[in-house]
């Protein structure tokens, strides 16, 4: 019988473990690595973080780097929760007011962060968020894991997996910082 994995959401199967802990360590040393080379060190980088998984990735990312280049890495969160377009319209709509991002993004190669990359709706949300912080010089996208369905044309520069999945399976990623518990889960909707 197939294992049901305590969840919020009811009604979801464990299908397997895509990463481990140490997987995912491992994935991000690579992506830290791959940062670096693409942007010819460490300068003039800034790593922002989407509520809520991306935050620890960027924090995480950024003292790898700064092991790697030996320069502090400044990073930053942005929340995105009245920028997105799929949230409902009912009732009066809310007035935006840029929070406090964390780091200065204008003129810097911006490192955004997520932990899953669906529809990409999150971000092209996210980049109207960043872009009213300031204008960087460039704007390059991380995520753990991408699984497809794309509903805008937006595509990561730096991927730790991809992994196709079908419309009834959903992508977990668990972080510590997070979920007190470090994996990456893929889940499948029960009958």
């Amino acid at each position: 019988m197939p294992e049901e994995i305590p969840s919020k959401t009811p009604n979801l199967r464990l299908k397997g473990r895509l990463m481990s802990a140490s997987e995912i360590e491992r994935t991000l040393v690579r992506l830290a690595h791959e940062i670096v080379e693409k942007n010819a060190g460490a300068s003039n980088l800034g790593l922002v973080g989407i509520k809520r998984r991306g935050v620890p990735l960027a924090e995480r990312l950024a003292k790898l780097i700064e092991k790697i280049e030996r320069v502090p890495v400044q990073t930053g969160v942005l929340d995105i929760s009245f920028y997105r377009d799929d949230l409902s319209t009912a009732g009066p709509r809310p007035t935006v007011t840029p929070g406090e991002i964390g780091c200065d993004v204008t003129g810097r190669d911006i490192v955004l962060m997520d932990d899953v990359l669906y529809t990409g709706r999150t971000i092209r949300a996210a980049m109207d968020a960043l872009f009213d912080h300031g204008r960087p010089k460039s704007v390059q996208l991380l995520v753990l894991i991408d699984r497809g369905h794309r509903e805008l044309p937006i595509q990561a520069t730096y991927t730790g997996r991809s992994i196709p999945t079908s419309s009834r399976e959903i992508i977990e990623v668990k972080l510590r910082e997070v979920d007190e518990d470090e994996q990456v889960l893929l889940v499948e909707l029960a009958d």
